[in-house]
């Protein structure tokens, strides 16, 4: 067996792939869903784990994808953490960046460091930015830095010296002295998290690290020591967010590479889907409880960015993390975003959820707010029997109880809130989407949508047909495909360093004396996992800039051998540079920063194929129900068992196709089409 374990914001989700000994294939499927239990993250596996009924014993890959570290981020649960830097460079993370997002937004709020100053220290030594020792490191000082952090109960030091990323040297030291005199407190410095320059960014990205370690690592020693009692005979692997997984031990060392790791398995996921049904451009929407992901896929490729930003938005700078993720957008919409009014009387939906505790009004477990899941049972495209995988009915008297103060603020009756929800909520996720798309040069009608999570194949229909996407793609399990997509996750480490050059002719044999240091570096720490050169798949990219620019664009070398002129990469840039930013310039490129991708391919599933058995289609229909579907009005729509449909099977809308893990609503413009995969095909029906 194979399986896969995913936890969100609102559930926990698992996928369980049981595999023939001799073919190699996949012969059956088994999914669970349960709460997340935040006060005990492990609890949520267990309980899926139980509600499969998975004996441990038979498992031979375990993959897992957390929501610990951003949950921990975004709710201030991390541990008391100290800063060690340079002498002079104490306030880096006070004075940021001194930008604010909207520049004429007067109610710009500037958000507080997670290192207060009166734990941030500073130690005598300094680098140049070629990485030369200035001036010794001098460690007189640590006794009286450790005595203020014992008093203080620090349980985390984060150290960032200054040009650390071209040297660490000093770092290291440092590094060694704190374990020696200090070694009950977690230690991480700037070096084992980001070799990438940018001093704020760095900073801020190893005092998080350090703000997140002690709760990871104890997180991830209960998981693995948990799953061992069960019988769990090799450690899990962990989903990281560069699309990739790796070891637990890898991860316990810098856990911020977790930060997004459940969006990005999803992408991942829809990539290798994507390949195997020959679309290679794709728009992938994940719709959770608590929150909606999107990222763009050109020619089955992702981008992967360390421009990561938490908590950014109109009125807030956010805080950046230095660590490669995929390039997604992310919005506080999913099925338990709250519907509120503001103080002008204007409806909004979330970003505030209402979780899985006490949940949407219809869980009938004390929540007294209207949410996105509420709207979609008043309009009737949920059906009772499905809901939460048919273990519960909705409490409709609490969803009555909910609406009614937006029904007096709005003077309207609570199908009309519901729709206005569902309006709002579709609105916020094509604002997302066009980020992605419209914003940086792609046109949506190139794509197909891959929707996937508990909330996607409900909102797809809507907002492909807003978009003019002419096909929208459900895959099988679509409700816990993130976790499905960790199945089909290669092994990844990224490693990234700031060494800024012209690209000239000469500077050909430097660059790839740099690329040999870092594979050098990678062959040694997958040598510890017992993995060889043999094993390991390298892919070069290079971040590239007109000199003297701020931004620059990541250009991939593997498809240049080292024959290929320099001219060849500069003109790749040339043709990038101007599809993101729409012009070009006659001056000189310089490389900014080397990014090496090292990848051990795991054996993967291959998507099932599903077996044609000659049922009608009629079989597969199980009610007839009312469905308000907003401007296209009030239909009286057949409800089908997704289990029950078979490849070369057609649905004319208005249909809504019911399954354990989500919905899906075929609008009256849309037909389906299932593949001989499973797929849920939706095109829009021609007049």
């Amino acid at each position: 067996m194979r399986v896969a374990t995913d936890i969100g914001g609102t559930f926990t989700d698992l996928v369980c792939l049981e595999i023939d000994k001799e073919s190699g294939k996949p012969i059956g499927v088994n999914v669970a869903k349960s709460d997340t239990t935040p006060s005990n993250f492990e609890q949520g596996i267990l309980d899926t784990i139980e509600k499969a009924k998975i004996d441990l014993n038979q498992i031979n890959f375990f993959a897992h994808g957390t929501t610990v570290v951003i949950n921990a981020l975004t709710e201030r649960k991390g541990a008391k953490t100290a800063l060690i830097t340079t002498k002079g460079f104490r306030d880096v993370l006070e004075i940021a960046r001194c930008n604010r997002p909207d520049l004429f937004n007067f109610n710009f709020v500037k958000q507080p460091p997670f290192v207060p100053r009166y734990l941030r220290f500073e130690v005598e030594e300094r680098m140049n930015y070629k990485g030369q020792v200035i001036k010794e490191l001098n460690t007189s000082t640590l006794n009286s830095i450790i005595a203020a952090c014992k008093q203080e109960n620090v349980r985390s030091i984060a150290i960032c010296l200054l040009h650390a990323y071209k040297n660490p040297r000093h770092e290291i030291l440092l590094v060694d002295e704190l374990s020696r005199l200090f070694p009950e407190v977690e230690i991480i410095a700037s070096f084992q998290v980001t070799r990438e320059w940018r001093e704020y960014e760095r900073t801020s990205s190893t005092a998080l690290s350090g703000y997140v370690l002690p709760i990871a690592k104890k997180y991830l020693n209960n998981l693995e020591e948990k799953l061992k009692e069960k019988g769990l005979k090799n450690a899990p692997y962990i989903m990281q967010s560069n699309g990739g997984i790796t070891s637990i031990n890898d991860v316990k060392d810098n856990p911020i590479t977790m930060v997004e790791s459940g969006p990005a398995s999803g992408v991942f996921g829809a990539i290798a889907l994507g390949k195997v049904i020959n679309r290679k451009d794709l728009i992938v929407l994940d719709i959770g409880g608590t929150t909606a992901k999107c990222a763009l896929v050109e020619n089955g490729q992702v981008k992967i960015t360390t421009n990561y930003k938490i908590e950014h938005s109109r009125i807030e700078a956010g805080y950046p993390i230095q660590t490669p993720v995929i390039d997604i957008v992310e919005i506080g919409n999913g099925g338990g975003s709250i519907a509120w009014i503001d103080e002008g009387g204007k409806l909004h939906v979330g970003p505030k959820s209402a979780g899985a505790m006490p949940g949407p009004a219809a869980y009938g477990r004390g929540g007294k707010n209207l949410t996105t899941t509420d709207a979609n049972i008043l309009t009737g495209r949920i059906h009772p029997d499905y809901f939460l995988g048919g273990e519960l009915q909705p409490d409709y008297s609490s969803i009555e109880e909910a609406s009614k103060p937006l029904c007096k603020s709005l003077k309207g009756t609570k199908e009309d809130i519901a729709k206005g929800i569902l309006r709002i909520a579709n609105a916020n996720m094509i604002n997302a989407l066009k980020l992605i798309s419209v914003n940086k040069g792609y046109d949506p009608r190139d794509f197909a949508m891959v929707v996937i999570g508990g909330g996607g194949a409900m909102h797809g229909a809507d907002l492909a047909r807003e978009l003019q996407i002419s096909e929208l793609i459900i895959p099988p399990h679509a409700g816990v495909f993130s976790a499905f997509g960790m199945l089909m996750s290669d092994i990844r480490r990224d490693y990234i360093r700031t060494n800024v050059l012209t690209l000239v002719q000469k500077q050909r044999h430097n660059i790839q004396s740099v690329f040999a240091e870092m594979e050098n570096e990678a062959l040694n720490n997958f040598k510890i996992d017992g993995y060889t050169r043999e094993n390991i798949t390298f892919t070069y990219y290079t971040d590239l800039r007109y000199a003297g620019q701020e931004h620059y664009v990541k250009v991939l070398l593997s498809d240049f051998d080292n024959d290929t002129p320099l001219e060849a990469i500069i003109e790749y840039f040339h043709k990038e540079h101007k599809k993101q930013y729409s012009f070009e310039l006659d001056t000189t490129v310089e490389l900014v920063n080397f990014h090496l991708v090292a990848e051990v391919e795991v054996d993967k599933p291959d998507f099932p194929k599903m077996k044609n058995t000659g049922k009608a289609i009629e079989d597969a229909i199980f009610d007839n129900k009312e469905v308000d579907f907003d401007d296209l009005g009030i239909h009286n729509t057949p409800f089908y068992h997704r289990d029950l449909l078979e490849p070369k099977m057609t649905i004319q809308g208005p249909a809504i196709i019911s399954e354990k893990a989500t919905t899906t609503v075929v609008t009256p413009m849309h037909v389906v089409h299932i593949d001989e995969y499973g797929n849920l095909i939706l095109t829009l029906q021609k007049a």
